[in-house]
């Protein structure tokens, strides 16, 4: 009787425990795990380039560049080696589209960024560096929902929503890792990207090197690999209409 109760106040205590654990214990965990929270808070700029590979003529890179004290962020999409550039800084917001053929100089034609464009933008600015990064700035609240069991992995899964956005997070319980993000667009497209591999980065975070990426619009599944460089010198024309 005596070793009933006890595990049955072992059991009470761990589900309070749990139960008791908010959506920002798991995301200090997370950033305890890559490097500390005020390393975090210490990014003025980054660059991140990506490779979307999936074995076929659509495969495309990204590169990204964004300044937090300049509200600038600059997007370019490779694709058939012609590059989509796209930018905000401030209030403004443009698009160069190339033009002309691919064995002459690129010529871009430039036209502005709607408004809900430009917002977009704004949104992944800090996002594409981490979703609940200054998350209740943006207007979002986070809601742990639970845990659960993902790819044999318990994790636990955080929501993240607001301003017509929806993040539903999946962090390993084990080691704090985001091991899943889950993007529902206002526009009804669902984005779920799967972590595979971690790595330290020069300026000390760890950050996601490796990931499997799936769009509900295009139903293939591309391999990301992610390179990224924080704190760096952004040259002044990347920033430039």
């Amino acid at each position: 009787m005596k070793n009933t109760a006890i595990k049955i106040l072992t059991f009470l205590l761990i589900s309070v425990s749990t139960f008791a654990q908010t959506a920002d214990d798991v995301f200090n965990k997370y950033y305890t795990t890559t490097g500390g929270k005020a390393l975090w808070d210490s990014i003025a700029t980054y660059t991140i380039k990506q490779s979307y590979k999936g074995n076929t003529a659509a495969d495309y890179d990204m590169e990204l560049r964004g300044s937090f004290k300049e509200a600038g962020l600059y997007k370019a999409k490779t694709i058939l080696k012609r590059t989509f550039i796209f930018g905000i800084k401030g209030n403004e917001g443009w698009r160069k589209v190339p033009l002309g053929s691919t064995d002459k100089a690129t010529q871009y034609e430039t036209n502005s960024l709607s408004e809900k464009e430009q917002e977009n933008m704004r949104r992944e600015l800090k996002e594409n560096l981490l979703p609940f990064l200054d998350y209740e700035a943006k207007g979002y609240i986070a809601t742990l929902v639970g845990s659960e069991t993902l790819n044999n992995v318990k994790v636990k899964q955080v929501e993240l929503s607001g301003r017509g956005t929806k993040y539903n997070l999946y962090f390993d319980e084990s080691t704090g890792l985001l091991v899943r993000k889950k993007l529902t667009l206002n526009t009804g497209e669902v984005i779920t990207e799967d972590y595979t591999k971690y790595a330290d980065t020069a300026y000390g975070i760890k950050f996601p090197v490796e990931s499997n990426y799936t769009s509900s619009v295009d139903k293939r599944t591309l391999k990301v690999t992610t390179s990224v460089i924080l704190n760096d010198k952004i040259a002044p024309e990347y920033l430039m209409k």
